[in-house]
């Protein structure tokens, strides 16, 4: 578990080291995010206050120690854009985000474990049928599936709303178009797993007692092809709240992927890196928790994980 936190702490730090100097060598003006934006007209002299109190008139390096510095203390700085503690700004918006992210991974689960289970080993057509389902969702980009969800659901059957009301009508297509590849993808991993498990020992032994094919499925042989999912789903965190930019801004949904977007198109730097930080914070506390998982759904692993 040390070696873990430690893995975390250096992911954390090359995240605020790449995302500082990426954004210093955009092209770009940075003085201009913070005097108002590509529409402002500031005098000379606003300019040159504004480059000296935001240190942007010292050498790159020592930019980046006092960056680091500041993070060091938790201090986010203020965003250019939005002229407020970054800090302030991140603590509006995570919300919606981790509602998002937490909603499409529960659906990914039900949809794929409803599928291993319904269709592992029960024979050669409607097996074949859930793993071609899997493999097409997978393939899915999310993008494209919230436009299409959008298209039927919103705009053609009136279903649900086009935009997100920050109700539960307005979270389910959003959260359908992230879970749905991701649900194909840990019905892939988890099915080979599942099969498996079929061929186990205890598995025999526990139809030899009576237990009746769903019971078994359930009970026994899903425990232990859970692994690579858990594993997968820590990914998942991630990758979600990535692609959680286009789909906030496809289904206007206020959240993390969408200020992200907002401060790299402005070269809002603090707010960028703030930003960028706390979804990796987020993918490195899924880790931990992956870790623990494992430890609960299979003890033998607890020796390992210590």
């Amino acid at each position: 578990m040390s070696e873990r936190l430690l893995s975390g702490v250096l992911v954390l730090l090359v995240s605020a080291t790449v995302t500082f100097f990426a954004l210093r060598l955009t092209p770009g003006d940075p003085v201009r995010a913070v005097l108002g934006g590509p529409t402002a007209a500031p005098t000379p002299e606003t300019i040159a206050m504004a480059i000296a109190e935001f240190g942007l008139d010292r050498p790159l390096y020592q930019q980046y120690l006092i960056h680091i510095g500041r993070l060091l203390q938790g201090n986010f700085g203020t965003s250019f854009s939005q002229h407020q503690p970054v800090i302030d700004v991140i603590a509006e918006q995570i919300g919606p985000t981790l509602t998002l992210t937490a909603s499409a991974i529960v659906v990914a689960w039900i949809l794929s474990i409803a599928s291993i289970l319904a269709t592992t080993r029960r024979n050669r057509i409607v097996s074949g049928i859930g793993s071609a389902v899997e493999t097409v969702l997978a393939s899915l980009p999310q993008f494209w599936l919230a436009l299409v969800l959008l298209a039927v659901f919103a705009f053609g059957l009136r279903w649900f709303p086009a935009q997100s009301n920050g109700g539960i009508s307005g979270l389910v297509l959003p959260s359908l178009a992230l879970a749905l590849p991701l649900a194909g993808f840990l019905g892939q991993v988890t099915r080979e797993s599942f099969e498996l498990s079929l061929d186990q020992p205890f598995i025999l032994s526990a139809r030899t007692r009576g237990l009746g094919d769903w019971s078994v499925r359930w009970r026994h042989a899903l425990r232990h092809a859970m692994l690579p999912g858990i594993s997968l789903s820590a990914w998942a965190v991630g990758s979600l709240i990535g692609n959680a930019v286009l789909i906030e801004i496809i289904f206007s949904r206020q959240g993390l992927g969408r200020t992200l977007y907002q401060a790299v198109t402005v070269q809002d730097m603090p707010l960028t890196i703030g930003v960028t930080l706390v979804v990796t914070l987020i993918y490195v506390v899924a880790s931990l928790i992956a870790d623990i998982l494992f430890v609960v759904v299979d003890p033998r692993l607890k020796g390992k994980a210590t």
